[in-house]
């Protein structure tokens, strides 16, 4: 998904070709997993966030072409919407002060793009969905002036051959159609990659399974869509329906959702991607001028462009990845489960415990995935998007408990172990993680601040909603550039 296209039209022969390129890149994947083609380098980590443009109302600023031209930094590129960003931040190893310098890189980097974003009257915003945002701003007119969006949306758009209808069941409901995959926009998240040993993927795309649910309660920062209050974070849900592919018939016969929990625990990396082979059809059949086979038979290293495409179309909350870095393959974990925000301070906390906690349940004698079912997996994940903080969720050995008592008694030591593993420094260690520690302590994380702050501007100044939820992502904005951590904001 990462090069720009030219206006294409597909013929289905063009798909018949995709297919068996694709085929092929499976065939050439097999074989260097077998050679021990890969990088086994640990540690190696990298973090994608995406970012909303707001303008000095707080509302949706559709600029981010201009935003960039002022920016000029490859760092920074579209999304979606047009009032959307997102920031790759250079991979780097967590040893050491490996997470402490990530968060300097990012916060200064973020001041820089707050100077030029103000060029174009507008700021930066990072959450999990925008609380100010309407359905007029969710249509395929603002989508980013960028061929692949238009050829993903024209292409989901086909395959679904009727409207996107969401139907969110919170703390209030929501109901809404789209003829787009405009609303995915509102989704804004944090994505933290890890290279893996091919031979330990799947210890830790299980182990990173396992904790999603976990991430997601304490991490949640998205209450709030078209003015209704709905899941802690409501991003999970929304993501999940906004660009299903499937028309009830579909969905009555199993086919598979595109943006996809899974289904089973794995013992390969080679079983994600068969898995998307198999059950996904092509949505951009874009074929590459490289032949893998030849390649690999020259001694070079393929890039299996058409693989790596198709895999990039399967919205998996735990993503495989395959990639070049100088010359050499590597293989990664993409989590994708944690909404942006509420500050960098808070997205280090949240990968400080993702990365440790990953870590020590992958190289566990007795791997906790062989004691907890998937499906359990699975409720646990939507239990604690729909509930957050205070989610109750089911874990081996402890039974239905607090999310917040797990985590601390039990989680964060483990955390700390795998944070060792990875030699982050103590000091950064226990700052971190003791964020995480004090969120669980006191309850509070970006959905909880956020619907604290509505509900006092809502009884105590008796503020309408669309009033309450401007003011509130007006002073979450301000509190953003403190860089406090979200449990020691004010709520009132």
């Amino acid at each position: 998904m990462g090069k720009d296209l030219s206006t294409l039209a597909f013929a289905p022969e063009d798909r018949v070709h995709y297919r068996h390129k694709v085929r092929n890149c499976m065939d050439v994947l097999a074989l260097m997993l077998d050679a021990d083609a890969f990088d086994t380098a640990d540690g190696m980590t990298g973090l994608e966030i995406e970012i909303n443009l707001v303008d000095d109302e707080a509302r949706p600023a559709m600029r981010n072409a201009e935003v960039l031209s002022y920016l000029a930094d490859p760092a920074y590129q579209t999304e979606l919407c047009q009032f959307n960003l997102e920031l790759n931040a250079p991979p780097r190893s967590i040893c050491g002060d490996g997470l402490d310098d990530y968060e300097h890189e990012i916060v200064e980097s973020l001041r820089r793009a707050a100077d030029r974003a103000a060029k174009a009257d507008s700021g930066l915003v990072l959450i999990g969905m925008l609380p100010t945002l309407t359905a007029g701003d969710l249509v395929v007119g603002n989508l980013s002036n960028n061929d692949r969006y238009r050829m993903l949306n024209d292409e989901i758009a086909g395959a679904r051959g009727e409207q996107f209808h969401v139907d969110i069941r919170g703390v209030e409901r929501l109901q809404s159609a789209s003829d787009s995959i405009a609303p995915e926009a509102a989704c804004t998240s944090v994505q933290f990659h890890l290279q893996v040993a091919p031979d330990r993927f799947a210890r830790y795309w299980n182990a990173s399974q396992a904790i999603a649910g976990i991430q997601v309660a304490v991490g949640a920062n998205s209450p709030y869509f078209h003015g209704r209050r709905l899941w802690a974070e409501t991003r999970i849900a929304l993501f999940e329906q906004a660009t299903d592919t499937r028309p009830d018939e579909l969905k009555a016969q199993g086919v598979r959702p595109r943006v996809w929990f899974g289904e089973r625990w794995i013992t390969s990396v080679f079983d994600l991607f068969e898995e998307n082979v198999r059950y996904f059809p092509p949505l951009l059949p874009i074929l590459d001028d490289e032949d893998p086979v030849r390649v690999l038979e020259a001694g070079g290293v393929p890039r299996l462009s058409e693989l790596r495409l198709h895999n990039g179309t399967v919205y998996r909350w735990n993503r495989p990845v395959y990639d070049v870095m100088d010359g050499r393959p590597h293989l990664r974990v993409e989590n994708r489960v944690l909404p942006s925000g509420p500050t960098v301070t808070d997205l280090m906390a949240n990968a400080a415990f993702y990365f440790g906690l990953v870590g020590q349940l992958a190289e566990e004698e007795r791997p906790i995935w062989s004691q907890l079912s998937f499906p359990m997996a699975e409720d646990n994940f939507h239990v604690g998007a729909r509930n957050g903080i205070e989610a109750t969720v089911y874990w081996p050995g402890v039974g239905e408990v607090q999310v917040t008592e797990l985590v601390r008694s039990v989680l964060l030591p483990k955390a700390h172990r795998g944070l060792e593993r990875f030699g982050v420094s103590a000091l950064h260690r226990d700052r971190l993680l003791g964020i995480i520690d004090e969120r669980c302590r006191l309850g509070r994380n970006g959905a909880s601040w956020q619907t604290e702050a509505v509900w006092a501007a809502e009884n105590h100044r008796n503020l309408t909603r669309e009033e309450a939820l401007r003011d509130m992502l007006l002073r979450y904005w301000a509190l953003q550039q403190t860089n406090e951590p979200v449990h020691t904001w004010p709520a009132d």
